[in-house]
């Protein structure tokens, strides 16, 4: 399926691509106007890849719409989640600071709209508003992590608390219901946390047995026992 490349000389359109990014937002509208001249929008497809294992990596692409999956494959041939992107995340951010292949594969959960800025040019952004860099590194800081954590609890703890921590996870310190839309599917879940779909439905179940969590319709999930959920 073809990749539509999109001219869209839509100025509000560029503008809101990038200023919703957290490494652009803090940015004037002038400066901002100078790097939205530099994006190129493409959309994808529900399926399609935005980049594959082994492509070159020289771009930072930006989520503006829809949904984007990254994942590893084990040699194995086995599935790896690492994240899901959403509007105003971005993925490619290593081609930054130096040439070289992508590791992962990213591909488009939904009908897809990805805002692309090459490196040569964000490097020189990068040069004259230092402030990007800064943004930049803490958004790393926060992944790498977030990966420890999940490396951490992959080696540590059983399936259960591994289910329950990615639910507390979820949460939204400042919802006091207690509720949120489960982030990804539950094929998605069980990649994300090594294990299988049936047992995250199993797994689920039975925290709801245990009046810890409440499933609710449209992948929504009340947490009842924010404690007691941390202890299973």
């Amino acid at each position: 399926m073809a990749v539509e490349e999109t001219h869209c000389h839509d100025h509000g359109s560029h503008k809101t691509c990038v200023a919703a990014v957290p490494i652009f937002n803090h940015l004037e509208d002038k400066q901002l106007d100078e790097i939205m001249h530099t994006v190129q929008p493409i959309s994808y497809q529900k399926g399609e890849h935005i980049y594959y294992a082994g492509d070159k990596s020289d771009s930072l692409y930006i989520i503006n719409s829809g949904k984007v999956r990254i994942y590893r494959l084990s040699e194995s041939g086995k599935e790896q989640l690492v994240r899901i992107l959403n509007p105003g995340d971005f993925t490619g951010e290593l081609a930054l600071f130096k040439e070289k292949t992508h590791d992962s594969y990213a591909e488009a959960v939904q009908n897809t709209g990805i805002c692309v800025i090459n490196r040569s040019a964000l490097q020189s952004f990068l040069i004259t508003y230092p402030t990007i860099s800064l943004k930049i590194l803490n958004e790393l800081s926060n992944r790498l992590d977030q990966s420890e954590k999940q490396t951490t609890r992959f080696t540590t703890e059983k399936v259960e608390r591994r289910i329950a921590f990615f639910l507390a996870d979820c949460l939204d310190e400042n919802d006091s219901s207690g509720e949120f839309y489960l982030p990804m599917t539950k094929k998605d879940v069980a990649s994300y946390l090594g294990t299988t779909p049936e047992t995250v439905s199993r797994k689920l179940t039975d925290l709801e047995e245990q009046g810890l969590i409440k499933q609710k319709p449209h992948k929504r999930i009340q947490i009842l026992d924010v404690d007691g959920l941390l202890l299973v």
